[in-house]
């Protein structure tokens, strides 16, 4: 194993330290922080639960933020004490566990250093998830449907919490589509390199001959809307249709007419919700996602400008953004990034955040070429 310089790999981690905490601002999350706290004290702060919820879930995700950014740096210096001992008392085991710490710290200041280009207007919003199985009939379902339990691994793995507003299952397996929340900051942001075209490739369980199939699923991401934004929806403009809820359901989804499918009439957008237990919680969760899909439409009609006067960018949001292998090869590949891992099962349970680093590193370069 080649010697390791390690006082210009330490200066190295300290310079990219100080570039992160330069531009995440740590003086403003620790006024955040004293002002959330502050709020979130306030006695009565309970008596609108909608708003008590989102105080506190924004405290706790800048106190992680600051948190998060301590203690790096204390493991910098941790590390420094670690290599002097090691040296100084010529201890090999010091310096093999000096040599992971290091490895370890690159990769943490690196996903750290991902967040800081997430500098979108709406990229600190929490995102919904929307799958829609494309075409690839039977199997196309089924990849909706493992795409789906994919983003919600990989929610779990982070701790980030979730909400199913609605599921629309296919006839013999698998789903026709599904909208999801992802509630935590920058959801939106991160997820949002993830929509797209999704290509499968297996032998499909579902074929009598065991032949290989090709199908699709498309991943649609939008921030969430919030109470700051005016999308307001005249009552005019919005058909409201009604219905029982279909498939897997507990006591009274599947018995009344909850179920609630909005239609924007100007643009044509439908918004349907079935998996709130009333009829009112389903229409203001669909009114909740309109208005986001609305809101993100008015900000491409916003940017249409721009982007006609920018020109074509090379390596564009096209069609089959990514290929799922599964036969006769396992392989995942990016078709933007170019970046592909061989262990296709370990993807499906989550494990993208390589993936989605390397596709916000992508989109940053973009941006910075067109412009």
């Amino acid at each position: 194993m080649a010697e390791i310089d390690f006082p210009a790999e330490i200066r190295a981690l300290r310079a990219t330290y100080d570039s992160i905490e330069a531009v995440t601002d740590v003086e403003t999350i620790r006024k955040d922080i004293a002002e959330l706290s502050e709020q979130a004290g306030v006695p009565d702060l309970w008596d609108d639960p909608a708003a008590a919820q989102q105080i506190t879930s924004k405290l706790s995700h800048r106190q992680s933020d600051l948190e998060r950014l301590e203690k790096l740096e204390a493991r910098i210096d941790d590390l420094e004490v670690l290599v002097e001992l090691g040296q100084g008392e010529d201890d090999a085991d010091s310096m093999t566990e000096a040599a992971n710490e290091l490895a370890a710290l690159k990769k943490a200041l690196a996903q750290l250093e991902v967040v800081t280009l997430l500098s979108g207007e709406y990229d600190e919003r929490e995102a919904v998830v929307t799958i829609r199985a494309g075409a690839g009939g039977v199997d196309a379902a089924d990849f909706a449907e493992m795409l789906m339990r994919l983003y919600l691994r990989w929610a779990e793995r982070h701790g980030y919490a979730t909400s199913v507003l609605d599921t629309s299952y296919a006839e013999e397996a698998g789903l026709k589509s599904a909208t999801f929340e992802v509630k935590a900051p920058y959801a939106f942001g991160t997820l949002s390199v993830e929509a797209g075209t999704h290509r499968l490739v297996r032998i499909s369980p579902f074929d009598n001959q065991g032949r290989r199939q090709t199908s699709f699923a498309a991943v649609e991401v939008i921030p969430l809307i919030e109470q700051t934004d005016s999308i307001d929806i005249p009552d005019n403009e919005i058909k409201v249709d009604v219905f029982r809820s279909s498939g897997p359901g507990g006591q009274s989804v599947n018995t009344t007419d909850s179920a609630v499918r909005l239609t924007h009439l100007p643009t044509g957008i439908v918004v349907s919700m079935q998996n709130e237990k009333s009829q009112i919680q389903n229409r203001a969760a669909a009114l909740r996602v309109l208005q986001s899909r609305l809101l993100l439409l008015k900000k491409e009609q916003q940017n249409a400008e721009k982007k006609a006067l920018a020109g074509d960018v090379k390596a564009s949001w096209g069609d089959q953004m990514r290929s799922y292998v599964l036969n006769p090869y396992q392989m995942v590949k990016d078709l933007r990034t170019e970046h592909e891992v061989g262990n296709t099962s370990a993807v499906f349970d989550g494990e993208i955040d390589d993936f989605i680093d390397a596709g916000i590193r992508w989109r940053a370069n973009t941006r910075n070429a067109a412009e």
